[in-house]
């Protein structure tokens, strides 16, 4: 919340979509969805984000990033909602993402070995000044690359 003179404000859908790089119409998607049944609505029938507010939508945002569909990110709003009782679930939800996304960066490590491998590969060819005088395996991304002498158009370097 905003303090101006002495009176709580609250941030409109504009600056929470500043405040957390998502669009308006993301956030107002995202409240159509039942993701922030918790935000309150002014008289005239806007929202108001609380700074709380803001951090549930930080969550979401990171739920949503790691892969967590919109219907679990909503099952979990809603038993967070109702408090302490559910504390369990909660945990066991994300216990369950925090393995999702384990598995997620080991897909990523083993997709940058292998572009790892590529950039030593395409090294090797620069160097040789062609691509024909060079081996190696890409899906054996440990393993040394070779250069043909033979078959180099640049020559080594000494």
């Amino acid at each position: 919340m905003i303090r101006l003179g002495g009176k709580l404000m609250a941030y409109s859908i504009g600056q929470v979509a500043e405040k957390t790089g998502l669009s308006a119409y993301t956030l107002r998607y995202y409240d159509h969805e039942g993701l922030m049944p918790f935000v309150q609505r002014n008289p005239a029938g806007r929202r108001e984000f609380s700074e709380h507010d803001l951090d549930m939508v930080d969550l979401i945002t990171c739920l949503k990033a790691t892969g967590m569909t919109l219907k679990d990110i909503r099952h979990f709003v809603e038993i967070a909602m109702e408090g302490d009782r559910t504390l369990n679930e909660r945990l066991a939800l994300f216990r369950k993402q925090r393995d999702q996304v384990d598995q997620q960066i080991a897909q990523l490590q083993a997709y940058r070995r292998k572009v790892d491998y590529k950039v030593r590969y395409f090294e090797a060819c620069c160097e040789a000044g062609t691509e024909a005088a060079v081996t190696g395996d890409c899906d054996l991304p440990d393993m040394p690359i070779y250069i043909d002498d033979a078959l180099r158009v640049k020559p080594a370097h000494k």
